[in-house]
């Protein structure tokens, strides 16, 4: 058994990569090389250029990780070379032609709609009155607070971004359910990780349940990395 060394995060809408200072700290204590991605989050061409730049600079193999729309991101940019494996929290895993817009619009009747709000010039943000109960519900109302006035917007085309190559058709995948998700629901999870055939592993938590969650994202990145 060989350990892949370099961890790539990729963070999702509305946020930016210091989501992942938990994850980052859990990781790096082990030894593992870590970077994270900022992406612009305005185009998914934008994102995966972003990304790739990142892994263009690593001296070996990577476990490439997403986070919500940086599922999307991974999902595009993992048919990287440097890329060995992909593991998915609370992420979109879309296939051929789909992207966040199209999964969105597929969701079951009664499951929780995303507090979208448009900010004009093609850019979207969340509700700040939603946003904790929507988007972290088991973190501090002060933490979220900030979170919601900290946002970055999304742009209307990194949620239409579709996906030419699936990276999960070639690459193993792992992924996280958060089960206490409302910005996409535990069951979409679920269904997205079985037609990528990733091994599953399932935490109480939200949609930022890498953030309220280190310890068990870290895991299920560690587990990726040894497989």
């Amino acid at each position: 058994m060989s350990t892949i060394g370099n961890i790539v995060l990729v963070h999702g809408g509305f946020v930016d990569g210091s989501g992942w200072r938990g994850v980052h700290d859990e990781l790096a204590r082990e030894g593992f090389r870590i970077r994270i991605v900022q992406s612009p989050t305005r185009s998914l061409e934008g994102d995966v250029a972003a990304t790739r730049q990142v892994l263009d600079t690593l001296d070996g193999p990577a476990v490439l990780v997403g986070h919500s729309y940086g599922g999307v991101v991974v999902t595009e940019a993992g048919t990287h070379p440097n890329v060995a494996a992909l593991a998915y929290i609370a992420a979109f895993a879309p296939d051929t032609g789909e992207s966040a817009g199209t999964l969105i619009a597929e969701a079951a009747p009664g499951a929780p709609v995303p507090p979208l709000l448009s900010q004009g010039d093609g850019l979207l943000f969340l509700d700040r009155d939603r946003f904790h109960d929507a988007f972290a519900a088991d973190l501090p109302v002060r933490q979220t607070s900030f979170m919601a006035d900290a946002q970055v917007p999304w742009g209307v085309a990194a949620l239409g971004g579709a996906v030419t190559e699936p990276a999960w058709k070639h690459k193993p995948s792992w992924y996280l359910v958060a089960t206490e998700d409302r910005m996409l629901p535990a069951a979409a999870q679920r269904a997205m990780a079985r037609r990528t055939g990733a091994t599953v592993v399932e935490a109480i938590g939200s949609h930022a349940v890498h953030i309220s969650q280190p310890g068990a994202v870290a895991g299920l990145v560690r587990e990726a990395a040894t497989a």
